[in-house]
Formats: C-alpha cells, sequence, structure tokens
C-alpha cells in the first residue's frame, strides 16, 4: 500500500516525466516496426572480397616465381620461358582472383540464408580445395610440376578459405541489447 499523504503520481512536481528512463508501457515497442536491421554489412564484405582477391593473385604470381626461378620446376609453361613463365601465370593470377570473388558471391548468399553460414562456407571452401589439389594429378605433365602445381592450389585454396572466413565474420551485423 502507498501512503496517502505522498502524490507520487504524473501530477506530482517533485517528480517530473520522461526524464531519459522509459515508463512501463510507454517509448519504443517492445518489438522494432518497419525493416529489421540487416544481417551483413555487404560495403564490408565486398571490400573483403576485392582484397582476397589481389592476394590471392599476387599469392599465385609469388609461388609461380619461386617455383620457377628459385625451384626451377617448369610450372605451366616450358623451362626455357624466365621466371615468370608465360602468359599462362597472368591467367592462373587471374583465375585465382576469380574465385576469391566467386567465393565472396558465395558467402554472401550463405550469410543471407543459413543457420551457420560460416561452417558451411568453409566445408564448400575446402572441399574445392581438396579438388583444385587432386586436379593436376589428373593431367599429363612431370611428377615435380603436378606436386608443385597442387602445392600452388593448396595455398591459394587455403588463402582464400580463410581469410573470407575472416571477413565474413567482421561483416556480420549483430544486434546490440539495450543499455549495452
Amino acid at each position: 500500500m502507498t501512503d496517502p499523504r505522498y502524490n507520487y503520481g504524473p501530477a506530482d512536481p517533485q517528480y517530473p516525466q520522461n526524464q531519459g528512463q522509459p515508463q512501463y508501457g510507454q517509448g519504443q515497442p517492445a518489438y522494432p516496426q518497419g525493416d529489421p536491421e540487416p544481417k551483413i554489412n555487404v560495403g564490408k564484405l565486398w571490400a573483403g572480397g576485392i582484397g582476397t582477391a589481389a592476394v590471392a593473385a599476387l599469392l599465385v604470381v609469388v609461388a609461380i616465381m619461386l617455383i620457377r626461378g628459385v625451384l626451377g620446376i617448369a610450372i605451366l609453361s616450358p623451362e626455357g620461358a624466365g621466371a615468370y613463365g608465360t602468359v599462362s601465370t597472368t591467367s592462373y593470377a587471374i583465375a585465382a582472383a576469380g574465385a576469391a570473388l566467386l567465393a565472396t558471391a558465395l558467402l554472401m548468399v550463405l550469410l543471407l540464408a543459413m543457420p551457420s553460414p560460416l561452417t558451411f562456407f568453409t566445408w564448400i571452401c575446402l572441399l574445392l580445395t581438396a579438388v583444385a589439389v587432386i586436379l593436376p594429378f589428373t593431367l599429363v605433365a612431370d611428377l615435380d610440376a603436378k606436386i608443385a602445381t597442387a602445392a600452388v592450389n593448396l595455398v591459394v585454396g587455403l588463402c582464400i578459405t580463410t581469410m573470407l572466413s575472416s571477413v565474413g565474420s567482421a561483416a556480420q551485423n549483430t544486434p546490440r541489447q539495450a543499455g549495452y
């Protein structure tokens, strides 16, 4: 019970209303109205995807120059083509960048539609990396060139998988609780 001698109601000047604390049943609705907050930050996601594509392309160039120039293994072109090789090195680098951009598109779809998107993304990318590692052994080439190509594919696949997994994690908008 309250003491009738004291008026703590809305008309009491000692306790003005709306001092920054919402009253029970007033203020913002319990459930947000309109469009919910987007689940992902698309700008961050694609900026990270473009960065990953650049890293993957440069990684291919560095790996091929290392394999051809330092190790002396003829990968992607004949032995006399120099450390860089031929236009096939450029094509390989562009393909790696394209793979990173396709992986970014896959990650965006998974972030929008799947319950555990990063888990699915990691598994899909690792299985595609395994295919890329096995593929050189099905082609006609010297064994050292097959091993070197498989190693490049493995490193690039792991690079794309790990970088985009962290980009996807950073691009997710987590809803904040009120008061924190």
